[in-house]
């Protein structure tokens, strides 16, 4: 496998940054369904794939949204393009016959609640991950966060059904003049060991 090049990896990580102001510049639908199907190809446990993704777009939508925002993220959040609610499907393991379907994958999980909860938390955590570095890839900047409540969205946007949100992630076209300077992080000593 070859490797990216250093434009490719300034654009993924070096570069990349988490915005908070937007400029005023649509996402288009087309590339928000490219985002899912990069997002989607990325490794999952037994590929059971438990990201749900609302685009929140339109005003009537974003106005929705907003009660479930904590205070400091609602500003922000108004003024992005698009919000995508990174989200969860507590019954993921029912699509295991079609998404793994080699074994009796749905056994592993059916009434099984932690098992359930563990992986639809780890596995969506990380297709959201896959979700910003696939945003980026294609032009995108992002603005992922924490800060609402979660309840108080479930029942916004997914009452009647067993998706849960996970997190919030801001996309469009960053402001970078708004940036603050990047925060520090780990040299590979102070996170990692080899043994």
């Amino acid at each position: 496998m070859s490797t990216l090049d250093n434009q490719s990896l300034d654009i993924l990580f070096h570069n990349a940054r988490t915005h908070s102001a937007w400029l005023d510049r649509p996402v288009p639908e087309s590339l928000l369904k490219e985002i899912f199907d990069l997002a989607k190809m990325g490794p999952t446990s037994a590929n059971c794939s438990p990201m749900r993704v609302t685009f929140v777009t339109s005003k009537a939508a974003k106005e929705r949204l907003k009660p479930a925002l904590d205070e400091g993220n609602v500003a922000k959040t108004m003024a992005a393009p698009a919000t995508a609610i990174i989200a969860m499907d507590m019954d993921f393991y029912e699509k295991l016959p079609f998404l793994f379907p080699h074994t009796d994958a749905r056994s592993w999980f059916a009434g099984k609640t932690a098992a359930i909860e563990t992986t639809a938390f780890r596995n969506s955590t990380l297709q959201g991950a896959y979700f910003i570095m696939a945003a980026r890839s294609l032009g995108l900047d992002c603005g992922p966060m924490s800060g609402f409540d979660n309840k108080k969205l479930d029942e916004i946007f997914f009452a009647g059904t067993n998706i849960r949100s996970n997190f919030l992630c801001n996309i469009g076209y960053g402001d970078a003049s708004k940036l603050h300077p990047r925060s520090p992080r780990f040299a590979f000593g102070e996170a990692c060991k080899i043994e």
